[in-house]
């Protein structure tokens, strides 16, 4: 299994990584810089007497793109960036450094791989990326870590748990802005290991014949993304695509199948893609907070109401989600429609 980041610098796009034409990516910039603008949330305010203005402000968001962008959220720069320079520092290690960690084991805390496996047409995708569990932190976990670069481990500890406790608020904030108690999302569907994607995008010398990522919706619950300074990620919006423009020191959250699942469709999880570039590496670091396998879920009762009708998904077990996703290659449309009720 060849890693990009093994690779020298490409002066064409290989053969593999070429997309059948109807599944090449429009123009990066295909949205006018005046037209629609993913909204961005200051979360210091939910400290005060404006907690329930902000809670509003993410229901809003969360209604109209399933994504936005949260500054003052209270993890320290340094903590971000301690992570993010460990990572980059992996991928540039020599390719014999990496090699132990090569695996498409899914039973694996740390892992490296190539593209994505949810192409049922093989396609390739134009990213190595890390699969890591990272939270809770335990030694079984660390183990499973590298040691180099140094810092990786430590850093990562730091990182994973204080994007944990973010996460929190935030399921906290979307509660009580959907009227439900602040505790609602925690235990058993927050409660499952909080897995990290460190996905690690070359320049490309032709981005307009392979994406970085395919079109998705997460399965989990939400997801916490730091993207550094370099854009690539798109989010579908009123059926175009719209690039999300880093803003710095930002993290972008969007919600995941599940809160789309569990709100009754009040609340959608959205399709988002990556783009490539052919000037800098794109290095983003994605935390998955997600339900425990046995936890059932369905839409909840005080969900099921006169706004959102009546229940649109019928209850199943996580771990039937996470096959049904796999089997659906990652379509929306697909694995939705499996767990739909149909009248």
């Amino acid at each position: 299994m060849e890693l990009l980041s093994d690779c020298p610098v490409h002066a064409s796009v290989p053969d593999k990584y070429v997309l059948p034409p109807e599944k090449r990516p429009s123009l990066l910039n295909d949205e006018p810089s005046s037209d629609v603008a993913i909204p961005v949330i200051d979360l210091h305010s939910a400290d005060d007497c404006r907690r329930q203005l902000v809670a509003a402000e993410i229901i809003k968001a969360s209604k109209g793109f399933g994504i936005f962008q949260v500054v003052n959220h209270g993890v320290a720069e340094d903590v971000v960036q301690g992570f993010r320079e460990a990572a980059a520092g992996f991928f540039a290690m020599p390719a014999e450094d990496k090699l132990p960690y090569r695996s498409d084991d899914l039973s694996k805390h740390f892992r490296v791989s190539s593209s994505t496996p949810y192409d049922r047409n093989g396609d390739r995708y134009w990213l190595d990326y890390l699969k890591i569990n990272c939270h809770p932190v335990t030694d079984e976990h660390v183990r499973e870590w590298p040691d180099k670069p140094g810092s990786f481990r430590s850093s990562l500890a730091e990182y994973s748990t204080a994007v944990h406790e973010l996460a929190q608020t935030l399921l906290r904030l979307i509660a009580e802005g959907l009227g439900l108690d602040g505790g609602f999302f925690a235990g058993d569907l927050s409660g499952g290991s909080t897995q990290m994607n460190v996905n690690y995008y070359p320049p490309c010398p032709d981005p307009s014949l392979t994406l970085g990522l395919l079109p998705h919706c997460d399965r989990h619950l939400l997801t916490v993304l730091s993207q550094g300074d370099v854009a690539g990620l798109q989010a579908r919006h009123g059926g175009r695509w719209l690039l999300v423009r880093p803003v710095p020191g930002a993290f972008v959250v969007n919600l995941g199948h599940q809160m789309e699942i569990i709100t009754n469709g009040l609340l959608a999880s959205v399709e988002h893609r990556a783009v490539t570039n052919t000037d800098a590496v794109r290095l983003s670091v994605v935390t998955l907070i997600m339900p425990k396998m046995e936890c059932r879920i369905g839409p909840a009762p005080e969900m099921v109401n006169e706004a959102t009708g009546p229940a649109k998904f019928k209850e199943f077990e996580f771990s039937e989600f996470i096959k049904a996703y796999s089997a659906a290659a990652a379509s929306r449309e697909d694995v939705l429609h499996y767990f739909r009720i149909h009248r």
